[in-house]
């Protein structure tokens, strides 16, 4: 008898938690945009929030503003303002804190932007501010788009920016604007204390940073091999891009998704890495491409193939995670129900586990908080917080207000959670809003 009460015990507190809502309130109240990136949404110190002016997802080209607002007082303040804002561009977006510095990333869109020549995936760049300093951007990677083109330098559009654990290095995506516009691939920006400094000419600019790229991608890769089409959505491994690899310590890596072709010729994406040596990066000046062709990937930086699933990872729009220790990596997949759930794969072999079973899909990207326990995600209108401890997903806010969208994000330093929600003005009209929620401890 004691036995089993203590089961009933256990399976009611299993059902409480998962019903379990917390009260949210509102951080920001401007009848304006406040979107919210994917990563980095927080000042080191935890005390403020960085967002841009989009009021819809898909609007990068037509945004002008970036703000933030601060977690304890709510008071906003706009850090920076494009020039002759159009809704052709220049735009900017998807901003990010560093770890360890008050200077945020965005894309910033070119500054010649027009009806002919639009804001585009490879008409962009990363622009950077200090918010002691606002605005007075800087550009973290150097454009050239004149032969012969400077070593560290790029000619597209770098996008989605994100920093190591340690802020000293940037991955990014990147799209080519002379050679193969279509082809994404991943990069990274690496410290360089000269900077790069390129021709003064229409289109160019210097950037504080050496940028590379780190992927292959071809166009037509072979059926069944480990070629791959696209490299996307990037992770950071562990707390500082560490990883080991056949017992040679390799200080930082890259994991991401890759688009391979199985042997019947259907495309899935698998999970692939890239371990960072900024030395090689560094020694190959020849790496940034002849005329006719693009950039390359240094010599002596190899991609690896991490996954060989049957289905591949989810086609909902995600980003993958790393647990601190850079053991495991978080991303999503389609159960067997065909919802997309959370995945939990093995840095060193591969191997993926479901660690959720929900009758519906998670649908957007996720968040772990800093100690690499809980996973924060949003599915039917909710927000979502898995313990990875205990297994079990909790179900955080009502379904009934306005929509919610994006990856919710954990403070670095509070138990605060805060997430992007819609909400109706005096007037009626819908704006995107910061919201947060307090965490138990």
């Amino acid at each position: 008898m004691r036995i089993l009460l203590k089961w009933l015990w256990l399976i009611t507190l299993v059902l409480l938690n998962s019903c379990m809502t917390l009260t949210s309130s509102s951080l920001t109240v401007l009848s304006a945009g406040h979107t919210l990136h994917h990563n980095g949404v927080f000042s080191k110190d935890g005390q403020w929030i960085v967002f841009d002016g989009r009021n819809d997802d898909t609007k990068i080209g037509e945004n002008s503003t970036i703000g933030i607002v601060n977690v304890k007082t709510g008071e906003e303040k706009i850090i920076y303002k494009t020039s002759n804002q159009t809704i052709y561009g220049p735009g900017v977006g998807a901003v990010s804190f560093s770890p360890v510095d008050n200077r945020v990333i965005f894309i910033h869109g070119l500054s010649d932007a027009n009806a002919g020549k639009p804001y585009a995936m490879s008409r962009r760049t990363g622009v950077g501010i200090d918010i002691n300093s606002p605005y007075s951007p800087f550009y973290y990677d150097a454009r050239d788009i004149h032969f012969p083109y400077t070593p560290g330098s790029l000619r597209g559009g770098t996008h989605s920016h994100c920093w190591s654990g340690d802020g000293k290095f940037i991955s990014f995506t990147y799209n080519d604007e002379l050679i193969e516009p279509n082809l994404r691939m991943v990069g990274i920006m690496l410290p360089f204390s000269p900077g790069v400094k390129v021709d003064s000419a229409k289109g160019n600019n210097d950037g504080i940073m050496y940028s590379s790229i780190v992927t292959t991608v071809l166009s037509n890769p072979k059926p069944g091999s480990d070629e791959i089409n696209k490299a996307f959505d990037e992770c950071w491994i562990g707390q500082n891009g560490y990883t080991r690899q056949s017992g040679a310590h390799m200080p930082y890596a890259i994991a991401f998704q890759g688009n391979v072709l199985n042997k019947e010729g259907k495309q899935i994406t698998e999970v692939f890495i890239v371990d960072i040596d900024p030395e090689k990066i560094l020694m190959d000046f020849a790496a940034v491409g002849k005329a006719g062709e693009g950039p390359r990937v240094p010599k002596g930086i190899h991609q690896r193939r991490l996954t060989y699933s049957e289905k591949g990872l989810s086609d909902t729009r995600h980003w993958l995670r790393s647990s601190p220790d850079g053991k495991f990596i978080y991303a999503l997949a389609k159960g067997q129900n065909e919802y997309s759930q959370l995945v939990e794969i093995e840095g060193n072999t591969g191997n993926l586990r479901f660690l959720t079973n929900n009758n519906f899909s998670i649908d957007y990207s996720f968040n772990l908080n800093k100690e690499g326990n809980k996973i924060a995600y949003v599915a039917q209108n909710s927000v979502y917080l898995f313990d990875l401890i205990k297994g079990v997903s909790t179900k955080l806010t009502s379904s009934e207000n306005g929509k919610i969208i994006g990856a919710p994000s954990f403070s670095p330093r509070d138990h605060l959670l805060v997430f992007n929600q819609y909400s109706k003005d005096r007037n009626g009209n819908d704006f995107l809003q910061i919201r947060k929620i307090g965490l138990p401890e």
